[in-house]
Protein backbone atom coordinates (compact mmCIF):
# COMPACT_ATOMS: atom_id res chain seq x y z
CA UNK A 1 0.00 0.00 0.00
CA UNK A 2 1.48 2.88 -0.42
CA UNK A 3 -0.83 5.70 1.63
CA UNK A 4 -1.04 4.64 5.38
CA UNK A 5 -2.96 6.20 8.27
CA UNK A 6 -1.39 6.04 11.86
CA UNK A 7 -1.67 6.98 15.72
CA UNK A 8 1.04 5.14 17.61
CA UNK A 9 0.64 5.26 21.17
CA UNK A 10 3.93 3.77 22.15
CA UNK A 11 6.50 1.17 20.51
CA UNK A 12 7.60 -2.14 22.13
CA UNK A 13 10.51 -4.33 20.74
CA UNK A 14 11.34 -7.59 21.94
CA UNK A 15 14.41 -9.98 21.69
CA UNK A 16 14.86 -13.69 21.26
CA UNK A 17 16.72 -16.20 19.87
CA UNK A 18 15.23 -19.97 20.00
CA UNK A 19 15.79 -20.62 23.46
CA UNK A 20 17.14 -17.88 25.22
CA UNK A 21 18.40 -14.00 24.08
CA UNK A 22 21.29 -13.41 21.81
CA UNK A 23 24.73 -13.54 23.42
CA UNK A 24 27.91 -12.40 21.48
CA UNK A 25 29.50 -15.52 21.26
CA UNK A 26 25.86 -16.71 19.24
CA UNK A 27 25.70 -13.60 16.87
CA UNK A 28 29.63 -14.58 15.87
CA UNK A 29 28.09 -17.63 14.46
CA UNK A 30 26.55 -15.82 11.82
CA UNK A 31 28.29 -12.57 11.66
CA UNK A 32 31.87 -12.28 11.39
CA UNK A 33 33.93 -8.88 12.43
CA UNK A 34 34.13 -6.07 9.73
CA UNK A 35 35.41 -2.36 9.66
CA UNK A 36 32.90 0.39 11.84
CA UNK A 37 30.17 1.84 10.10
CA UNK A 38 30.50 5.08 8.07
CA UNK A 39 29.93 7.93 11.10
CA UNK A 40 29.31 10.40 8.55
CA UNK A 41 26.12 10.25 6.28
CA UNK A 42 26.65 10.15 2.47
CA UNK A 43 24.73 12.35 -0.13
CA UNK A 44 22.07 9.63 -1.51
CA UNK A 45 22.77 8.82 -5.47
CA UNK A 46 19.92 7.17 -7.45
CA UNK A 47 20.14 5.12 -10.71
CA UNK A 48 17.92 3.47 -12.72
CA UNK A 49 18.56 -0.20 -14.45
CA UNK A 50 16.70 -2.04 -16.81
CA UNK A 51 16.88 -6.04 -15.75
CA UNK A 52 14.79 -9.14 -16.51
CA UNK A 53 14.01 -12.49 -15.79
CA UNK A 54 13.04 -13.79 -18.87
CA UNK A 55 10.56 -12.28 -21.66
CA UNK A 56 8.18 -11.96 -19.21
CA UNK A 57 9.46 -11.24 -16.16
CA UNK A 58 10.65 -7.63 -16.57
CA UNK A 59 12.83 -6.05 -13.35
CA UNK A 60 13.18 -2.30 -13.61
CA UNK A 61 15.31 -1.74 -10.88
CA UNK A 62 16.24 1.39 -8.25
CA UNK A 63 19.30 1.71 -6.93
CA UNK A 64 20.10 3.92 -4.02
CA UNK A 65 23.52 4.32 -3.24
CA UNK A 66 26.44 6.42 -1.03
CA UNK A 67 27.48 8.83 -3.86
CA UNK A 68 30.06 11.81 -4.06
CA UNK A 69 26.77 14.04 -4.25
CA UNK A 70 23.29 14.07 -4.24
CA UNK A 71 21.24 13.22 -7.41
CA UNK A 72 20.65 10.87 -10.51
CA UNK A 73 23.61 8.67 -11.30
CA UNK A 74 26.01 10.97 -8.96
CA UNK A 75 29.85 9.05 -8.95
CA UNK A 76 29.23 6.37 -6.08
CA UNK A 77 31.31 7.63 -3.08
CA UNK A 78 34.76 5.59 -2.05
CA UNK A 79 33.93 2.72 0.36
CA UNK A 80 33.05 -0.82 -0.08
CA UNK A 81 28.96 -1.24 1.17
CA UNK A 82 26.35 -4.14 1.75
CA UNK A 83 24.04 -4.85 -0.11
CA UNK A 84 20.68 -4.73 0.75
CA UNK A 85 17.36 -5.88 -1.75
CA UNK A 86 14.14 -4.12 -0.99
CA UNK A 87 10.72 -6.09 -1.84
CA UNK A 88 7.61 -3.15 -2.32
CA UNK A 89 4.29 -4.34 -1.60
CA UNK A 90 0.94 -4.76 -3.83
CA UNK A 91 0.12 -2.49 -5.93
CA UNK A 92 3.26 -0.20 -5.42
CA UNK A 93 6.51 1.13 -6.59
CA UNK A 94 9.93 1.01 -5.06
CA UNK A 95 10.00 4.93 -5.11
CA UNK A 96 6.91 5.01 -2.85
CA UNK A 97 9.53 3.92 0.17
CA UNK A 98 12.41 5.79 -0.75
CA UNK A 99 11.80 7.78 2.48
CA UNK A 100 12.60 4.90 4.92
CA UNK A 101 15.43 3.27 2.11
CA UNK A 102 17.40 6.79 2.35
CA UNK A 103 17.87 7.11 5.30
CA UNK A 104 19.70 3.48 5.42
CA UNK A 105 21.76 4.57 2.48
CA UNK A 106 22.91 7.74 3.89
CA UNK A 107 24.44 5.65 6.65
CA UNK A 108 25.99 3.08 4.35
CA UNK A 109 23.93 0.72 2.48
CA UNK A 110 23.43 0.23 -1.07
CA UNK A 111 19.75 -0.43 -1.88
CA UNK A 112 18.61 -1.96 -4.62
CA UNK A 113 14.65 -1.96 -5.11
CA UNK A 114 13.11 -4.28 -8.63
CA UNK A 115 9.29 -3.07 -9.27
CA UNK A 116 7.93 -6.58 -9.80
CA UNK A 117 5.98 -7.82 -12.98
CA UNK A 118 2.65 -9.22 -11.65
CA UNK A 119 2.19 -6.88 -8.19
CA UNK A 120 3.34 -3.46 -8.66
CA UNK A 121 1.21 -0.60 -9.30
CA UNK A 122 0.36 -0.36 -13.06
CA UNK A 123 1.39 -3.89 -13.49
CA UNK A 124 -1.01 -4.87 -16.88
CA UNK A 125 -1.12 -8.43 -15.73
CA UNK A 126 -1.43 -8.12 -11.87
CA UNK A 127 -1.57 -11.39 -9.53
CA UNK A 128 -1.17 -11.53 -6.10
CA UNK A 129 -0.55 -14.94 -6.16
CA UNK A 130 2.59 -14.35 -7.97
CA UNK A 131 4.40 -13.32 -4.96
CA UNK A 132 5.64 -17.11 -4.77
CA UNK A 133 7.56 -16.14 -7.63
CA UNK A 134 9.57 -12.88 -6.13
CA UNK A 135 11.85 -14.31 -4.48
CA UNK A 136 13.61 -15.79 -6.99
CA UNK A 137 12.98 -12.03 -8.62
CA UNK A 138 14.92 -10.70 -6.13
CA UNK A 139 18.10 -12.85 -5.83
CA UNK A 140 18.24 -12.56 -9.66
CA UNK A 141 18.29 -8.58 -9.22
CA UNK A 142 21.36 -9.38 -6.44
CA UNK A 143 23.44 -11.18 -8.75
CA UNK A 144 22.96 -8.44 -11.57
CA UNK A 145 23.70 -5.72 -9.47
CA UNK A 146 26.60 -6.84 -7.81
CA UNK A 147 28.41 -7.73 -11.33
CA UNK A 148 27.56 -4.02 -12.58
CA UNK A 149 30.61 -2.27 -13.42
CA UNK A 150 29.51 1.00 -12.04
CA UNK A 151 30.04 -0.23 -8.73
CA UNK A 152 33.14 -2.30 -9.07
CA UNK A 153 34.91 -2.39 -6.43
CA UNK A 154 32.05 -0.72 -4.34
CA UNK A 155 29.95 -3.35 -2.97
CA UNK A 156 30.73 -6.40 -0.46
CA UNK A 157 29.56 -9.34 -1.98
CA UNK A 158 29.27 -10.72 1.72
CA UNK A 159 27.48 -8.75 3.23
CA UNK A 160 23.79 -8.88 1.53
CA UNK A 161 20.70 -7.90 3.47
CA UNK A 162 16.76 -8.31 2.74
CA UNK A 163 13.58 -6.25 3.35
CA UNK A 164 10.89 -5.56 2.68
CA UNK A 165 6.86 -4.04 2.89
CA UNK A 166 3.35 -6.27 3.54
CA UNK A 167 3.94 -8.61 0.42
CA UNK A 168 7.53 -7.37 -0.07
CA UNK A 169 7.91 -8.64 3.46
CA UNK A 170 6.57 -12.50 2.59
CA UNK A 171 9.29 -12.31 -0.58
CA UNK A 172 11.82 -11.03 2.17
CA UNK A 173 10.82 -14.24 3.83
CA UNK A 174 11.08 -16.17 0.87
CA UNK A 175 14.86 -15.36 0.92
CA UNK A 176 15.42 -17.54 3.24
CA UNK A 177 14.43 -20.75 2.46
CA UNK A 178 16.78 -24.05 2.83
CA UNK A 179 19.64 -23.77 0.83
CA UNK A 180 19.68 -19.91 0.61
CA UNK A 181 22.87 -18.25 0.19
CA UNK A 182 24.75 -17.39 3.53
CA UNK A 183 25.35 -14.58 2.30
CA UNK A 184 22.13 -13.11 3.63
CA UNK A 185 22.85 -11.85 7.28
CA UNK A 186 19.40 -10.50 7.75
CA UNK A 187 16.32 -9.65 6.90
CA UNK A 188 13.98 -7.15 7.52
CA UNK A 189 9.88 -7.97 7.12
CA UNK A 190 7.71 -4.84 7.45
CA UNK A 191 3.96 -5.63 7.88
CA UNK A 192 4.32 -8.81 6.36
CA UNK A 193 4.84 -12.45 7.63
CA UNK A 194 6.13 -16.01 6.75
CA UNK A 195 6.37 -18.15 3.07
CA UNK A 196 6.47 -21.50 2.38
CA UNK A 197 9.58 -23.05 3.80
CA UNK A 198 10.60 -19.88 4.75
CA UNK A 199 13.41 -19.43 8.16
CA UNK A 200 15.81 -22.47 7.20
CA UNK A 201 19.33 -23.24 5.98
CA UNK A 202 22.31 -21.31 7.28
CA UNK A 203 21.20 -18.81 10.37
CA UNK A 204 20.49 -14.91 9.67
CA UNK A 205 18.78 -12.67 12.11
CA UNK A 206 15.50 -12.00 11.55
CA UNK A 207 13.79 -8.61 12.35
CA UNK A 208 10.01 -8.06 12.17
CA UNK A 209 8.09 -4.67 12.48
CA UNK A 210 4.49 -4.28 12.50
CA UNK A 211 1.47 -2.23 13.70
CA UNK A 212 -0.47 -3.78 16.30
CA UNK A 213 -4.35 -2.72 14.29
CA UNK A 214 -2.85 -3.49 10.87
CA UNK A 215 -5.93 -4.66 9.03
CA UNK A 216 -4.54 -5.91 5.71
CA UNK A 217 -1.82 -8.14 7.67
CA UNK A 218 -3.17 -8.73 11.18
CA UNK A 219 -0.39 -8.52 13.82
CA UNK A 220 -1.08 -12.90 14.65
CA UNK A 221 0.12 -13.68 10.91
CA UNK A 222 3.43 -11.73 11.84
CA UNK A 223 3.75 -13.11 15.29
CA UNK A 224 3.37 -16.62 14.06
CA UNK A 225 5.90 -16.59 11.53
CA UNK A 226 8.37 -15.14 13.97
CA UNK A 227 7.36 -17.93 16.71
CA UNK A 228 8.81 -19.90 13.56
CA UNK A 229 12.29 -18.35 13.21
CA UNK A 230 15.23 -20.15 15.38
CA UNK A 231 17.99 -17.99 15.09
CA UNK A 232 18.44 -14.35 16.31
CA UNK A 233 15.34 -12.71 15.78
CA UNK A 234 13.30 -8.99 16.85
CA UNK A 235 10.20 -7.78 16.96
CA UNK A 236 9.24 -4.47 16.92
CA UNK A 237 5.54 -4.13 17.59
CA UNK A 238 4.09 -0.73 16.96
CA UNK A 239 0.75 -0.12 18.86
CA UNK A 240 -2.04 1.54 17.56
CA UNK A 241 -0.66 1.42 13.48
CA UNK A 242 -1.64 0.21 10.92
CA UNK A 243 -0.56 -0.89 7.63
CA UNK A 244 2.37 1.57 7.26
CA UNK A 245 1.91 5.30 7.90
CA UNK A 246 5.07 4.53 10.43
CA UNK A 247 7.18 4.73 6.79
CA UNK A 248 6.16 8.20 6.16
CA UNK A 249 8.23 10.59 7.42
CA UNK A 250 6.84 12.73 10.05
CA UNK A 251 4.06 10.16 11.34
CA UNK A 252 4.37 8.73 14.37
CA UNK A 253 6.84 6.21 14.94
CA UNK A 254 9.07 6.91 11.51
CA UNK A 255 11.61 7.99 13.88
CA UNK A 256 11.48 4.52 15.86
CA UNK A 257 11.50 2.47 12.39
CA UNK A 258 14.27 3.78 11.43
CA UNK A 259 16.49 3.80 13.89
CA UNK A 260 15.34 0.12 15.05
CA UNK A 261 16.57 -0.95 11.17
CA UNK A 262 19.50 1.09 10.99
CA UNK A 263 20.81 -0.38 13.98
CA UNK A 264 19.89 -3.92 13.09
CA UNK A 265 21.43 -3.58 9.49
CA UNK A 266 24.20 -2.54 11.18
CA UNK A 267 24.66 -5.27 13.53
CA UNK A 268 23.77 -7.80 10.92
CA UNK A 269 25.89 -6.22 7.88
CA UNK A 270 28.33 -4.43 9.13
CA UNK A 271 29.06 -6.67 12.16
CA UNK A 272 28.49 -3.88 15.34
CA UNK A 273 28.00 -5.17 18.18
CA UNK A 274 24.08 -6.32 19.71
CA UNK A 275 22.43 -2.51 20.27
CA UNK A 276 21.68 -2.45 24.11
CA UNK A 277 17.96 -1.30 22.89
CA UNK A 278 17.36 -5.26 21.75
CA UNK A 279 15.70 -7.06 24.54
CA UNK A 280 14.23 -3.40 25.80
CA UNK A 281 10.77 -1.34 25.44
CA UNK A 282 10.99 1.70 24.15
CA UNK A 283 8.13 4.68 24.10
CA UNK A 284 7.54 6.72 21.24
CA UNK A 285 6.00 10.03 20.82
Amino acid sequence: MKRFTAGLVGVVLLLASAACGVSAPHAATYVASYVPPPEVPFPVGVRMIALSRGPARPLPTTIWYPAVQAGRDAPVAAGRFPLVIYSHGLHSLPAYHAEIISRWVSAGFVVAAPAYPRTREGAPRFSRADVRNQPADAWYVVRKVLALAAFAGRLDGGRIGAAGHSAGGYTTAGLFTAGHDRRLRGGIVIAGAGMAGAFAGAPAAMLFVHGTDDPTVPIEAARAAYDRVHWPKAFLALPGQDHGAYLSPGRPGFAEVVATTLDFLRWTLYGSPRPAMFGQARRGR
